[in-house]
């Protein structure tokens, strides 16, 4: 559209909102249950991981790596995930989710895995289904810069 606003029809915007409205909905859910949205992207990366690098769980939840780094301490503490020494090099800690941190994730998966479906649900199955591979192909074609 021509005279449309510039920023109403940029890419970089339009998904920085979508993700921003479509996040704000469900994350009221993750901290009216005790979590911060960092804790929880963590125990939902874990959720279905044996182990991951620090800096492969930074890249995943989108957060600087020292601020991480402080957060996983903090969820050790509480017993949530666990830290231990990498096989091959033991400076590059692997961390786990406890049972304890599986038990508080598995309502809040099984809420976010509602909470997708309610989103996509007014484009149908193969909108959606595409919308996603979309995003995923577009993650890709820019991890890879």
């Amino acid at each position: 559209m021509a005279d449309q606003p510039f920023v109403d029809g940029y890419l970089a915007y339009l998904l920085a909102r979508a993700s921003h409205l479509i996040s704000g909905e469900f994350h009221r859910e993750v901290e009216a249950r005790g979590l911060s949205v960092p804790e929880w992207r963590v125990l939902a990366t874990l959720a279905d991981r044996d182990d991951c690098t620090i800096g492969a769980l930074a890249e995943i939840t989108l957060t600087k790596q020292p601020t991480l780094t402080k957060l996983v301490d903090r969820m050790a503490a509480e017993g949530l995930v666990r830290r231990t020494a990498g096989t091959t090099d033991r400076r590059h800690a692997l961390i786990s989710i406890t049972p304890h941190g599986l038990a508080l994730a598995r309502p809040l998966l099984e809420r976010a895995a509602q909470h997708e479906r309610a989103v996509l649900n007014d484009f149908g199955p193969e909108q959606g289904a595409q919308l996603k591979e979309t995003l995923r192909q577009l993650i890709a074609l820019h991890t890879q810069r």
